[in-house]
């Protein structure tokens, strides 16, 4: 079973910038491109900053009024500084949250949640920026064919599953649900098949209609969800 990466979903002809672009460019950037964000770097393509609409909206929201109570009331001190910004470097979020290739999907949408980011920047070890991967690149993974996520939980949830015959159970998968049937000798058998199964890139859910003959999961030697032979 492939993992899904980074780098199998992002966008690798960037739209940056450099931290001396001035703030008209940064306008007429985003919305000729149609793009909610560009990164920022440096003369080496090192990354140093971020540049989002939300960061250039504060010149916006400034613009209706200068009162020390409506700047009181913003989440960061920064803030204030952005709304009297003329370049990318003045206005762009730093340090940045980045990515790199290699990173799973899973990760990267972690990594998202908790940096409370809709975005990453794709660096290599150097920092240099190799592409950008947003929220809805990684729904991507999502449009794999039925087929093919059908294929992956035969040969993966089924592979090292010990099942008493090749009929035993019968996989189906529609818009990404898969539905599991059939019986199996042992509970621990059935419980890894659906959790192997959940873990295929695409699925959105199990229906596990797994039986079994043999519940083993309270047995000596045998622990909760790895049938015996199985690593």
């Amino acid at each position: 079973m492939k993992l899904w990466r980074v780098d199998d979903v992002m966008t690798r002809d960037v739209i940056s910038v450099r931290e001396d672009t001035p703030y008209r460019e940064l306008v007429d950037l985003l919305i000729s491109r149609r793009v909610s964000a560009v990164p920022v770097v440096d003369g080496h393509d090192r990354v140093t900053g971020v540049v989002s609409e939300a960061d250039l909206l504060h010149k916006v929201e400034a613009a209706g009024g200068t009162s020390p109570r409506i700047f009181d009331a913003w989440r960061r001190r920064g803030d204030r500084a952005k709304a009297g910004g003329r370049t990318a470097g003045e206005v762009m979020t730093s340090p940045v949250v980045s990515a790199e290739a290699s990173l799973s999907l899973a990760a990267a949408a972690r990594r998202m949640q908790r940096e409370h980011v809709k975005r990453l920047p794709v660096v290599d070890h150097q920092g240099h920026l190799i592409g950008i991967v947003t929220r809805s690149d990684l729904l991507k993974v999502h449009r794999r064919s039925d087929t093919e996520i059908c294929g992956d939980v035969v040969s993966e949830a089924l592979r090292d599953v010990a099942v008493r015959d090749g009929s035993a159970v019968r996989v189906t998968c529609s818009d990404g649900v898969v539905t599991l049937s059939g019986r199996v000798h042992f509970r621990s058998a059935a419980e890894q098949i659906a959790r192997i199964s959940r873990r295929v890139p695409g699925v959105v859910d199990v229906a596990d209609g797994l039986t079994f003959d043999i519940d083993d999961s309270m047995l000596n030697g045998s622990e909760r969800g790895t049938p015996f032979g199985v690593a």
